[in-house]
């Protein structure tokens, strides 16, 4: 009896470790196949590489795959931050009071103290150079009245941004009893919308700096994104990390014109997530050129019939950079969308037409705009018209 049990023990073992090969290899296969195109491997959760300009894919690997993202969150804390400077809402020399709720987060801080008050300009550099959560969250209750509202307004912008597969459940990223998680495709989407904002390099270029409280105390804040100093060309980007999470990252880089960014999900520990980001953008920059069919403000080379009005064509301009990352060697096609003629009167900046950039399949689409404004034709300009044709 006690053969046939170990028998059977030993059969149900081999039984399991056959099948687990099995499955295994099975995900290694799909694996391979995900990214075989590409001939490198990431080692991490997931995975993706974009465009800075159009979004086109370059690398994805278990892109749509959710996970939690720890600090990577605040990229769209700080997005809503630099919105609402925008819309005139908040400005960097705006004083807020720091809440004792605020004080009270842990993680990354800058240290805040509570019932003191702090710039917008101070609390911005705490979230995008030191990951402080403390600022976060003050920057949320001042935009919204809570930290709840304005993960309301998070959760609203990533719909609006088409994130999918996002859920936020606080402006920090710290772990939370209510589901929070994304995905690598979204996390980069929003990457790429914070860095539309300007002035959001002045923050993400410093390194370290030394911060003096109201109370005159000083912290010393420490870019946590280490290729802002070790990689040729990072200009910006955010980390994360909780035991859940693993190690992340989403950063943008740029060289000859070829600009991208990279995400990161779920590393094995810092080094590993900055080393697999790095290897994606060498893939970029190795092999992709930025393909410039029209520059900002540059002419094309067809003309608008316009109507009622003394000036009887338009050239149109791009309204801006017309231009794809391609891979070496590849081609584009080029069509340009405009009506056979315009009435007057037209704006300077009016949208008259598009380019339209064909790339393996893909469209992508760029505005053609006036260069001037175009006035309506005048009683004087119509009887001048009729006198030159008699």
């Amino acid at each position: 009896m006690k053969k046939n049990i170990i028998a059977f023990i030993s059969l149900l073992a081999l039984t399991v470790a056959v099948w687990t090969g099995v499955a295994y290899a099975g995900q290694n296969q799909a694996y391979a196949e995900e990214v075989q195109d590409y001939g490198f491997q990431v080692s991490c959760h997931s995975a993706y590489l974009t465009d800075f300009a159009t979004g086109a894919e370059l690398y994805a690997m278990n892109a749509d795959s959710k996970h939690e993202i720890a600090s990577m969150v605040k990229i769209m804390t700080a997005t809503l931050v630099f919105e609402a400077i925008d819309e005139g809402k908040l400005n960097y020399d705006d004083k807020i009071t720091v809440s004792e709720y605020a004080q009270s987060m842990g993680g990354s801080q800058m240290f805040l103290d509570a019932h003191e008050q702090y710039t917008v300009d101070d609390l911005l550099k705490g979230v995008i150079v030191a990951s402080a959560n403390d600022a976060a969250v003050a920057l949320a209750e001042t935009i919204s009245g809570s930290s709840e509202g304005f993960v309301a307004e998070m959760n609203a912008k990533a719909t609006e941004l088409g994130m999918q597969n996002t859920k936020f459940a606080n402006p920090t990223g710290l772990p939370s009893e209510s589901e929070q998680y994304s995905t690598a495709r979204d996390v980069n989407v929003m990457t790429r919308e914070l860095m539309k904002h300007p002035d959001y390099y002045d923050y993400a270029k410093i390194w370290t700096e030394d911060f003096t409280h109201p109370s005159g105390r000083v912290t010393t804040l420490t870019n946590t994104n280490k290729m802002i100093r070790s990689y040729q060309g990072c200009m910006g980007g955010k980390t994360g990390y909780t035991a859940s999470a693993k190690f992340c990252v989403s950063a943008c880089a740029e060289r000859n014109g070829v600009r991208t960014v990279a995400t990161v999900i779920g590393a094995d520990d810092g080094k590993v997530r900055f080393a697999e980001a790095c290897k994606l953008f060498n893939y970029a920059f190795a092999n992709y050129k930025n393909q410039t069919v029209c520059k900002a403000g540059e002419k094309i080379e067809k003309s608008v019939a316009v109507e009622k009005s003394r000036i009887k064509t338009i050239t149109p301009v791009a309204a801006t950079d017309a231009s794809i990352l391609v891979k070496q060697g590849d081609e584009v096609k080029v069509e340009y969308e405009l009506p056979e003629n315009i009435k007057a009167p037209v704006g300077k900046g009016d949208v008259i037409g598009r380019i339209k950039i064909t790339y393996k399949d893909k469209d992508y689409f760029f505005d053609l705009v006036s260069e001037n404004d175009i006035p309506k034709a005048t009683i004087w300009d119509i009887i001048k018209d009729m006198a030159g044709k008699w």
